[in-house]
This record gives C-alpha cells, structure tokens and sequence, in this order.
C-alpha cells in the first residue's frame, strides 16, 4: 500500500491511497473521532483516492494517528474473538 502526503497544514491535509478500503476506513474513524471534514475521491478507478481532512481541534496528523490507533486495537479485538 502506498500513502503519499499531497499537502498538509496543521488543520488540513490530502492524502493519497492507493487502496479505496483503507481510505474509507480512515473516513469513517476519522469522522467517529470528531474530525471537521473527512472524504475522499478517486478521478478514475486506476487513480488513488485523495482523502481530504480538515480537523479545528487536534492537528491533523494526530488525528489520523489516533485513527489508525483505533483501527488496530479494534482489530485486535476481533482477532482474538476470531481466535476462540
């Protein structure tokens, strides 16, 4: 998976994914958390999406980390109930 940073503010960035599940994923964390502004757009299906996040209370960056955060140990969670 490839992840490029478009452009980034401490309130705004773009990000590019190669992979339209992971961009919906953070979207949908990203807006679970508070997030002002999260969606994302692909121009054609062999383009990457460009995720667009806008944040007023954390930084943008601490945002996602805290995103990506969530996913894990919500993974986590479902490998061990997976597991029994």
């Amino acid at each position: 998976m490839e992840v490029e940073i478009l452009s980034q503010d401490k309130n705004e960035a773009e990000i590019s994914v190669d992979n339209s599940t992971i961009a919906e994923l953070l979207r949908v964390y990203l807006n679970k958390q508070g997030a002002d502004f999260v969606a994302w757009k692909r121009e054609h299906p062999t383009k990457p999406a460009i995720l667009k996040i806008k944040s007023s209370g954390k930084s943008v960056k601490k945002e996602v980390s805290d995103a990506v955060a969530s996913i894990k140990k919500d993974l986590e969670k479902i490998t061990k109930i997976v597991k029994k």
